[in-house]
């Protein structure tokens, strides 16, 4: 790509980029929320049209008119949204994204010979709502590798999985790289980087700052290029008491509300004042059905199940649990946290209308709810025109900060969050890790549901593994290993878990 540059209204997304992937080279590009990666990479898969500039492909200059054209040079992409028909099978769904499909059993064995040669399995009879998410990221890839694609390009494919499905992930990756197929990897997780990535080039505000040899750079050396400043250590607070019980729940038993969903057993949890609680797992356990239960989704028959500040609200809706005091930040902000065609400020009325005081009379405080979306924007480093904008045309990790910030700038009393930082740069990350530790600070109870362990580690006080359903025993971070945690979200129980761990431990303590 030479003098890429991509204007849209009140915006300059990509300004004069230049960037070149090497045959067999694992090429990252780096860059905070809003630095203008997405946009170049779908104009690599001709999703969009450059304003400047021209691409080359093999030294030839190239319009890529749209995604056909460019998965007929060889270019495929693993988008971090799953395009996906739940309702159809594995191998529908893969023939639905092939420019010339092939006969069903054909393309079924060709299916299952990929997917065995590069260690990424799949049934394709299995219908898409029975897979883990996990699996479903396996046929963006199956479908992808099916073109034999020349240079694939993968944006955050790890947000939505497990260690272990990483780590297949990046062997999979290697391979192909070892086969010639270039590959170019964003991700937010420097430490993916350093461990997958030949190159890096790093964008800031739409333009091309530097490049650097990621396994010669730490992962905070590549936060600062990305930034342009040094991103400061989390400064965890003073240990001090911890106040009274928020929310507290005993025995809630929720059954599945779909044919494959997780229905939730037994689950009892005690947050208090000044404390994160942190919720582990792999992906399908239940997070999902946990959060529904926690944020008033779904209610329960028996009132006193949960109780926020010793009142009983199993059986009242999310509205009126919002009214007593709890927030919430659910893991799909498309659809779920926010409305994407609304603007910002009617995002922000959304949720906030009742504690921020927004309505009067059944009418909107327009004044009011502008003030508010634009602190929201300011306090949180939120990338848009304007709070005018559509939540739609926002990157995904600057909507991110801007749900967190919606509910975290309520002051509430209890703060159940899903995964708060999936999607977002290293720095934003720093930020919102910040304020949460800030709000336990002045008294609030947090519980974190997150697939990322380094996340729960840095910032939780006890953490607790929900696997199946059922959540183990909270612990203090301070004693629980990395070991531990995986034996649990891999369904071993907790009495199997110490005994696996203790040998370990003798060793470690040992002199």
């Amino acid at each position: 790509m030479r003098g890429i540059t991509k204007r849209f209204p009140g915006v300059v997304a990509n300004a004069d980029v230049s960037l070149a992937i090497r045959p067999g080279e694992i090429h990252a590009l780096l860059g905070e929320n809003g630095a203008g990666k997405s946009t170049l990479v779908k104009i690599i898969y001709g999703i969009l049209q450059p304003d400047e500039g021209e691409v080359r492909w093999n030294g030839t200059p190239m319009i890529i008119p749209n995604p056909h054209a460019a998965r007929a040079l060889g270019i495929g992409m693993v988008f971090q949204h799953f395009s996906l028909f739940e309702a159809m099978t594995v191998l529908e769904n893969v023939a639905i994204g092939l420019d010339s499909p092939e006969k069903p059993s054909k393309l079924a064995e060709r299916i299952r010979g990929v997917s065995a040669a590069y260690g990424l399995p799949l049934d394709p009879l299995r219908d898409v709502h029975t897979l883990s998410v996990g699996e479903r990221q396996r046929i963006e890839i199956v479908r992808c590798l099916l073109l034999e694609p020349k240079l694939l390009i993968m944006d955050e494919p790890t947000s939505v999985l497990t260690p272990q499905e990483v780590g297949r992930l990046f062997e999979t990756l290697r391979k192909l790289a070892a086969e010639g197929c270039s590959i170019l990897y964003i991700s937010h997780k420097l430490a993916e980087i350093k461990a997958l990535c030949d190159r890096a080039t790093i964008l800031r505000g739409g333009r091309v700052v530097g490049g650097c040899d990621p396994k010669v750079e730490t992962a905070s050396s590549m936060a600062s290029l990305m930034l342009g400043a040094q991103i400061k250590p989390l400064a965890r607070r003073a240990t001090t008491a911890l106040g009274p019980s928020r929310l507290v729940v005993g025995g809630l038993d929720l059954p599945a509300d779909t044919p494959h969903g997780i229905g939730l057993r037994g689950i009892s949890l005690d947050v208090r004042a000044g404390e994160i609680l942190g919720i582990a797992g792999v992906a399908g356990n239940g997070q999902n059905e946990l959060f529904l239960a926690l944020s008033g989704e779904r209610t329960v028959e028996t009132p006193g199940t949960i109780m926020i500040d010793n009142t009983r609200v199993g059986h009242l809706g999310a509205e009126r649990r919002r009214a007593l005091g709890l927030c919430a930040v659910p893991e799909e902000r498309n659809g779920h946290a926010a409305v994407p065609e609304f603007s910002l400020v009617d995002n922000a009325v959304l949720s906030g209308h009742r504690r921020e005081k927004l309505l009067a009379g059944g009418l909107i405080r327009a004044g009011r709810a502008l003030d508010f979306a634009t602190r929201i924007i300011k306090s949180f480093d939120v990338r848009t025109p304007g709070p005018g904008a559509a939540a739609s045309s926002l990157s995904g990790g600057n909507l991110q900060k801007f749900i967190v910030g919606r509910e975290i700038l309520q002051k509430p009393g209890v703060l159940v969050v899903s995964q708060p930082t999936w999607g977002v740069d290293a720095g934003a990350a720093s930020a919102i890790h910040a304020a949460l530790l800030s709000l336990t600070s002045e008294g609030s109870a947090i519980v974190v549901i997150s697939q990322d362990l380094d996340e729960l580690l840095a910032i939780s006080d006890r953490i607790a593994v929900i696997n199946v359903g059922v959540l183990s025993a909270a612990r203090p971070t301070a004693s629980v290993s990395l070991e531990e945690l995986g034996l649990l979200m891999g369904g071993m129980h907790e009495a199997d878990v110490a005994k696996a761990a203790s040998p370990e431990r003798e060793m470690a303590d040992a002199p």
